[in-house]
């Protein structure tokens, strides 16, 4: 039977994970455990984080930036009224994940590190240019969003680290959104695009979530945009180049074909939207 650890801080969490070669960390557990009860893992520790007081709350720090405990849980995320703006986008994928039950129960850093390519969060922190924070049993360390994914289901979190935060640029007034395509309300996506415009304006950030080991980002594309964003032949030059770099799968919510024809509708979709509401604003 498996033993559930349940330490006080950060420190006795990953001196815990150190000790117990097999241990695995347990946040919400809304992945964790279907997949122990699955038998797809089988850890011989739990070392539960729910304890943990300093991997919780949503705080500003002195600079403007966001800063988000690993432990927050997703309704949490959705209804932080901090998350406004540029920003926005995080709190409308928490939103849309699954469904009010999971949302209780599971946390921002249990899904990041879980890394599942077609889940909320991962095309939204790209979007933010999200910055982790991490430890382990040799210390401290921080690392961009845009460094952490490997390969499909693989990270950069080394054996015994965890998550225990997630830092946002202060949010600028320009308007962003997370818009996914699935089979039905709260699955997994097909497809998802996370967006937000520049506040005059002129350029955008895109993150494709579910077309490949991690979301799609082409900020040298994203730069080659800038000022032509009202230009149809410009937006659709952007969108093939995020096509060419995606690399998609065959499963049950849809084909690699479809995935890839997903891509430029969204781009067109959302980008629609958020202009539309800058111009109204």
């Amino acid at each position: 039977m498996t033993e559930v650890l349940s330490p006080g801080t950060i420190e006795e969490a990953v001196a815990m994970l150190a000790e117990y070669g097999e241990a695995m960390p347990l946040s919400g557990g809304a992945t964790l455990i279907a997949m122990r009860n699955a038998a797809l893992v089988e850890p011989s520790h739990l070392v539960s984080l729910d304890r943990i007081s300093d991997l919780r709350g949503i705080d500003r720090t002195a600079d403007g930036k966001i800063r988000i405990g690993a432990m927050t849980r997703h309704c949490e995320t959705a209804a932080c009224a901090e998350l406004t703006g540029s920003l926005y986008v995080l709190r409308r994928a928490a939103g849309m994940i699954a469904n009010r039950v999971v949302r209780n129960m599971g946390t921002m850093g249990g899904s990041v590190a879980n890394a599942d390519p077609a889940a909320d969060y991962l095309p939204a922190l790209a979007c933010c240019d999200a910055m982790l924070e991490i430890a382990g049993a040799d210390g401290r360390r921080s690392l961009s969003i845009h460094d952490y994914i490997d390969d499909w289901y693989e990270t950069a979190l080394a054996e015994g680290e965890i998550i225990t935060a997630i830092t946002l640029p202060a949010p600028v007034e320009a308007p962003s959104t997370y818009r996914k395509i699935a089979r039905v309300s709260g699955d997994y996506a097909t497809a998802s695009c996370a967006m937000a415009l520049d506040p005059d304006g002129q350029g955008m950030r895109v993150a494709i979530g579910a077309c490949g080991p991690g979301p799609l980002r082409d900020r040298a594309g994203e730069d080659a945009l800038r000022g032509k964003l009202g230009e149809p032949a410009a937006v659709a030059e952007f969108a093939g180049k995020l096509v060419a770099i995606a690399d998609p799968v065959d499963d049950v919510r849809g084909s690699a074909e479809y995935r890839l024809r997903l891509i430029p509708r969204l781009v067109s979709s959302v980008l629609s939207e958020l202009t539309t509401q800058k111009e109204t604003a």
